[in-house]
């Protein structure tokens, strides 16, 4: 039978060499998260479940700009510039105070939201372009939901697929693998699905988000550690074991 313990050398560089790079860019997506997500919320004072009530449902206290420039957007522009635009858009963002804050967008926005920029941003170059961004901010649009959700579903799909092939071959016992190698795939849906429930549904939701995406990084972390650890820890001792037989 074969198992990650009785594997070839170069099967065993193959396998780790992959592992090691998954771990490595898992790592990498929760730095980005934590920019995008965590560290805005932190910045205005909010609770992550409310940052991402807000990402996916909306705010009904604010707009799209204010969004952005208190979270993504924010190190964009200086506090006191951001703090002119947010009292423009409180004031009703007319096109005669529009004056007053345009500088502002020429200067810190536009460089990049403009048409011939290339980068997939709304304009910022005029009041029309401006003036969509000062409605309510309702959250992540159906297409923007449609194109994330699909992405990762095919995705991560296949890194579970490959990082839980390589677990299978493990010595563990048979119900635990079987349970850590569907574990993600439930991760996943409930993620996914959490999305869109609290964008249509109850706010509340988010909090499935952040539980499931916990589980899911630490079923794969346990994915990667324990196929490792087979692989190698077990050939060391078996090695040691050898050793000290043959003395």
């Amino acid at each position: 039978m074969i198992s990650l313990p009785t594997l070839p050398m170069p099967h065993r560089a193959l396998f780790s060499s992959f592992l090691i790079l998954i771990g490595l860019g898992y790592l990498s997506a929760l730095s980005y998260l934590f920019i995008v997500d965590v560290q805005p919320s932190r910045q205005e004072g909010e609770r992550l479940v409310q940052g991402l009530t807000e990402k996916y449902h909306g705010s009904t206290s604010g707009t799209r700009l204010e969004s952005a420039l208190k979270g993504t957007m924010a190190d964009k522009a200086p506090a006191a510039e951001r703090e002119q635009i947010f009292q423009w858009i409180h004031s009703g963002a007319t096109r005669e105070g529009f004056a007053k804050v345009q500088p502002i967008f020429a200067q810190n926005c536009a460089p990049c939201h403009n048409p011939q920029s290339g980068l997939p941003v709304p304009p910022l170059t005029s009041f029309e372009d401006v003036q969509k961004l000062t409605a309510i901010d309702t959250g992540m649009s159906v297409l923007q939901l449609t194109r994330v959700s699909h992405i990762h579903l095919f995705g991560i799909s296949i890194i579970f697929l490959l990082t839980g092939a390589i677990f299978s071959l493990s010595t563990t016992p048979v119900w635990f693998r079987v349970t850590l190698v569907v574990c993600p795939y439930v991760t996943i849906i409930a993620d996914i699905g959490s999305w869109w429930a609290t964008k249509y549904g109850d706010p509340l939701f988010a909090y499935i988000v952040i539980v499931s995406g916990m589980l899911m990084g630490l079923s794969l972390a346990a994915q990667i550690f324990i196929s490792l650890w087979e692989m190698w820890f077990t050939l060391l001792t078996t090695n040691l074991r050898l050793k000290t037989q043959r003395a």
